[in-house]
């Protein structure tokens, strides 16, 4: 059977998820290591024919400078979290893929994100209708360069600030603001989703970032007929929450109050250093409680930036609950994990589960996708066991018509 070729490109392509993904793709296309934390290398994921690591072919754009491998090292230098071996075996896909990169936009990235540009990406003024079409081109020549079948754009930016204005809710009266950088209440994260829905590219949301969230954006995508999802990875807290307090509501035990205090390093923490950038990270973290309890306990989400623990994060969190005859407990519980080792193996099953989609005829959001985001949209369910399975009925509706078609 003839290879597929199918694009990854990564939105933020020098930042450290970006860079631990390229690492292990090219470590999995060599058989070094186990596909560990990667869903779709489980079993139950084989009968579907996902398109292989072989045939992913990466590009991206970024508005720093420098050696793509250059965060890689840093990973280790500073966080211990990637061997050098894996490094320099990756050295030649670094350097294939940092001929596909091209400058990002900084229209309304915010100015965290503008103080961390190179002079080539903050030289680039333009509206955002130019960013769109300049990006848009961006992806269509890469895959018409690299004979692909489609391609996938992935968000894996830091997040930026939320719209600081309303954003339309027809597409037809947003369409006339692109011209005019300071009307257009786009941020940069919605830009690129209009770059790929022009470019006929599905796209993935992995930040707390705006993306294709908005109505008249999802209404894009359907016209489009481009498969999207998001948002905000779901690989560390959250994901605690989402697994514990469905037990608080299936036992009746009262969660008074939900307390969580995270500090991470690496360059993401710094840009959520800025309390506008923050801001869009806590609403994504702190919205499932309610969801998932029924009622609104007292909660408190708190992210600071600590530059010594690099891409290691950790989340500390006190749970206050009450039991039978008034009787009040606690649950404690501590997380540390490397950021970026948790996100990458997400991002490629998403790549892959999006792109089957495709192939299968999906359009617009995807909520079955839900269990691998944060604020997952079109999706109120936020218990983790829940979602699990809205991906496992899809995956037995696909394997059936893959089995109704041989």
């Amino acid at each position: 059977m003839a290879k597929r070729r199918v694009g990854v490109w990564l939105v933020g392509a020098k930042g450290g998820v970006a860079t631990t993904l390229i690492t292990g793709l090219a470590a999995l296309r060599r058989g070094a290591i186990d596909p560990v934390g990667l869903v779709t290398e489980t079993a139950a994921f084989a009968p579907l024919g996902l398109v292989g690591f072989d045939e992913l072919v990466v590009g991206g754009h970024d508005v720093r400078s420098g050696p793509l491998g250059a965060e890689a090292r840093r990973m280790w230098s500073e966080s211990r979290a990637i061997a050098p071996e894996m490094i320099d075996a990756a050295a030649e896909s670094f350097a294939e893929i940092e001929r596909r990169l091209r400058p990002g936009t900084l229209v309304a990235a915010g100015d965290r994100i503008r103080g961390i540009a190179d002079a080539e990406a903050a030289a680039l003024v333009e509206t955002p209708r130019a960013a769109i079409d300049r990006i848009a081109g961006d992806l269509a020549e890469f895959a018409a360069t690299e004979r692909l079948e489609h391609v996938v754009v992935v968000n894996v930016a830091s997040t930026e600030p939320p719209p600081s204005r309303p954003i339309p809710q027809d597409f037809a009266d947003l369409e006339p603001l692109l011209d005019d950088a300071d009307r257009c209440p786009l941020p940069a994260s919605s830009l690129y989703f209009l770059a790929a829905a022009a470019a006929r590219a599905s796209y993935v949301n992995f930040t707390p970032s705006t993306g294709a969230t908005p109505d008249c954006l999802r209404q894009v995508a359907l016209d489009r007929g481009i498969p999207h999802a998001g948002c905000d990875g779901k690989t560390g807290e959250t994901l605690l929450k989402s697994v514990l307090a469905p037990m608080f509501a299936d036992r009746n035990l009262d969660v008074m109050s939900w307390v969580g205090h995270n500090i991470f390093g690496n360059l993401d923490g710094k840009v959520l250093d800025d309390p506008r950038n923050k801001a869009a990270k806590v609403r994504s973290k702190d919205h499932l409680l309610a969801s998932i309890l029924g009622y609104p306990p007292q909660t408190h989400v708190s992210i600071e930036y600590i530059a010594s623990l690099g891409d290691w994060k950790t989340a500390w969190d006190h749970v206050h609950f009450r039991g039978f005859l008034g009787t009040p407990m606690t649950l404690q519980f501590t997380w540390q994990g490397c950021d970026s080792i948790l996100a990458a193996p997400l991002v490629l099953d998403l790549v892959r589960l999006v792109d089957r989609a495709r192939m299968a005829g999906e359009r617009g959001v995807l909520p079955w996708l839900a269990c691998f985001f944060k604020s997952p949209l079109d999706v109120a369910e936020q218990s983790f066991a829940a979602q699990v399975t809205m991906l496992r009925e899809w995956l037995e509706r696909r394997v059936g018509d893959r089995d109704a078609t041989e």
